[in-house]
């Protein structure tokens, strides 16, 4: 088995974007979202009767400002080669499902709220965990250690949330009582996922990304102060049709899997390759992830070391490390012993990699598509 793993490290780095600079990458999802609400909604959502088996459901939450401040203490606790801190690349979405809203339309209309109003009203709700985090997030944007890139509007299948609206799904009505959205069971459709955004089953389902996309692109610039070029599906799995939907809107960058399996309508799949730097019709490249780390699922792993090897990998074949991980391993809100396993695990590969490598450079995801961008302008 390490045997196969080995080889699979150095296979998946053969093709694509080729540096002599040890150029690493940390690109987190789901950065922005409302899970959990709270440790008091998870212990009445289990009461309830809901089936809370996964990992997300049992410790991820927005992040707060234990979080934050935690995950901050661990990127400037080391320094690159030009005396750079570490960068955290948080995809991230900038609303967040308005519960007050929905619970006063009696649960007939779909609302969100933009994520500054996430933060006010928890700030107002649970100040110990969440008063001055959003403050802490923009002060660690303007020092260049966290670069939140665009997750899709929200962290959720706006079909299938309609849809069980629609017939009062006492499951969806117990979570929204709850101000949370965990998972909910079968969707009621084979390639829709309840959390991917833009998931679907009819192919013309997807012009109805086309409002969310923009829309969600505005939110983006008026919540984080930029626009975004960088962009992972939430969930995975959409159409390359919204590629051009994006770009219209400014994403020059896509977040993509090494093979891809594309949904073409109906349950139908096309399977494609993918690599670092490969371009698509509408001029934007491709990033692939090359090392998990996923520290706080299963005790199994020595993620440090795994995460370690996959670098090791990247870097003999002149490919930039790009870590692909999720805010859960960084939560502390439902369970402070997550978040410690996370931080503590994060601070030691990034003391290993900058002992093992100098001349090392810490760089956000959107920066590694300029560079890429940049040299085959130069070339």
């Amino acid at each position: 088995m390490q045997a196969k793993q080995t080889v699979f490290n150095y296979l998946k780095n053969i093709r694509g974007y080729n540096t002599s600079r040890k150029l690493l990458v940390l690109s987190v999802d789901d950065y922005g979202n409302i899970r959990i609400a709270s440790p008091s909604a998870l212990i009445k959502l289990k009461q309830s009767g809901l089936k809370m088996d996964s990992r997300f459901d049992n410790f991820d939450t927005l992040e707060t400002r234990e979080d934050v401040d935690g995950l901050f203490d661990v990127l400037t606790s080391v320094k690159d080669c030009k005396g750079n801190s570490a960068v955290f690349t948080p995809f991230a979405v900038p609303c967040n499902i308005d519960y007050d809203k929905i619970k006063k339309s009696d649960f007939q209309k779909y609302s969100y709220e933009l994520l500054t109003d996430t933060f006010i009203r928890l700030s107002a709700e649970q100040p110990n965990a969440y008063e001055g985090t959003w403050s802490l997030i923009t002060q660690g944007i303007k020092e260049g250690i966290y670069k939140p890139q665009f997750h899709g509007r929200e962290h959720l299948n706006l079909k299938i949330f309609n849809e069980k609206l629609q017939k009062k799904d006492p499951q969806l009505i117990i979570a929204l009582n709850n101000n949370s959205y965990p998972e909910l069971g079968y969707s009621g459709y084979s390639t829709i996922s309840q959390m991917a955004a833009f998931n679907f089953w009819k192919f013309q389902e997807n012009d109805s990304f086309i409002d969310i996309i923009s829309d969600g692109l505005n939110a983006f610039e008026m919540v984080f102060g930029y626009k975004s070029t960088h962009f992972n599906s939430p969930g995975g799995k959409e159409s390359h049709v919204i590629h051009k939907m994006l770009a219209n809107n400014g994403i020059k960058y896509i977040d993509t899997q090494l093979f891809r399996k594309e949904h073409l309508g109906d349950g139908n799949f096309k399977t494609y390759y993918n690599y670092t730097g490969k371009r698509n019709r509408e001029d934007q490249l491709f990033i692939v992830r090359n090392v998990v780390f996923e520290p706080t699922y299963g005790n199994s792993i020595d993620w440090v070391n795994y995460a370690f090897k996959q670098i090791e990998a990247a870097f003999r074949l002149r490919k930039p490390a790009i870590i692909s991980s999720h805010r859960v391993n960084f939560c502390g809100h439902l369970d402070i012993s997550n978040r410690n396993k996370g931080l503590n695990d994060l601070k030691l590969l990034l003391k290993k990699v900058v002992s093992k490598w100098p001349d090392i450079e810490f760089i956000s995801a959107d920066a590694l598509g300029d560079i890429i961008r940049d040299e085959i302008k130069n070339n």
